[in-house]
């Protein structure tokens, strides 16, 4: 990465900022004015159907696309003029991650730690490093195509990683992924988040993101049609509860003082402030000897959102 620092300004620049961007195939529209901020320290999903301009809109940030109209601005600097020093802040992950079946995931990620101008003798430990931070370590030695989809999409984690990059433009990552692989690269994300990074995620699957972001981008037809933040803690969501005895579960809720709403099948619908909320209600019940078996919230903010869109119906 090169040594020059974003300009100057009143405080630090976005992590992402696209202003007004626009980019045509022909006749379709694929982006058509998109506007938002994504800030470094922070995860922010990017969420739409299919043809809303997702991936489109991903490769004019990573500017591997030139935009028709608008702006790009990568950690301070702007993609059009200042493309190489923006494209190196960049780390890149497509939904599709093609490797080099013949190398083994070693020599991959040091091939492109060379490619990014990583000097060679700090490369090997940088390659391990990064191997054991998305568990594939034990993969090292192994060529790429003895690997699974899920194996090869953390391999392409990695290969965003090499350079350490400031911003992370990911497409899909947990395609493929089992379930818990999916918890680690939640965790993951998180970790990247409080580094410093921004990240920027595109997923079809909102329960992967709902307890990973920070803010939401909500696209359709090309453009942006909503932006919201993570709702604080504070703020009350419902929640579905189920126990083997219903009786003892209501009278526990009546003796803590939690109103509930009681479902024809036994279950009953609590209002409750985030997740540390709702795991403190599972210690009490424990403690209480109420045999709760099912706690999980109604449905997800973001499902929440983006079903009140009506932009796709429109």
């Amino acid at each position: 990465m090169s040594d020059n620092h974003p300009p100057s300004g009143d405080g630090p620049a976005p992590g992402i900022e696209a202003i007004g961007l626009k980019r045509a195939f022909g006749e379709v529209r694929a982006v058509d004015g998109i506007t938002f901020t994504a800030p470094a320290s922070a995860v922010t999903a990017l969420i739409g159907p299919n043809g809303s301009g997702k991936t489109t809109l991903l490769l004019l940030l990573a500017g591997l696309l030139q935009a028709d109209a608008g702006r790009v601005n990568i950690a301070g600097f702007d993609v059009a003029t200042d493309n190489l020093e923006a494209r190196s802040r960049v780390g890149w992950m497509p939904d599709s991650f093609g490797t080099w079946d013949a190398l083994t995931c070693t020599e991959i990620l040091a091939t492109f730690a060379h490619a990014y101008g990583i000097d060679r003798k700090a490369s090997p430990a940088r390659v391990a490093t990064l191997l054991d931070r998305v568990h594939l370590g034990e993969f090292a030695a192994r060529p790429a195509r003895v690997l699974s989809r899920g194996q090869k999409q953390r391999l392409g984690l990695a290969r965003a990683l090499i350079h350490d990059p400031d911003v992370l433009l990911l497409d899909e990552p947990a395609s493929g992924l089992d379930p818990r692989s999916r918890i680690e690269l939640r965790d993951l994300l998180r970790e990247l988040a409080r580094d410093g990074k921004t990240v920027l995620v595109s997923s079809h699957v909102l329960s992967e993101l709902e307890e990973v972001y920070d803010q939401a981008v909500f696209l359709s037809r090309g453009r942006t049609v909503d932006t919201s933040a993570q709702p604080t803690e504070a703020a009350k969501r419902g929640w579905r509860l189920d126990a083997a005895d219903p009786v003892a579960l209501r009278t526990f809720l009546d003796a803590v003082g939690i109103p509930w709403t009681g479902q024809p099948n036994g279950e009953v619908l609590v209002q409750l402030a985030g997740y540390e909320s709702a795991r403190e209600l599972i210690r009490a019940a424990v403690g209480a000897d109420v045999p709760l078996h099912t706690i999980t919230p109604v449905a997800g903010r973001l499902e929440e959102t983006y079903l009140s869109l009506n932009e796709e119906r429109s």
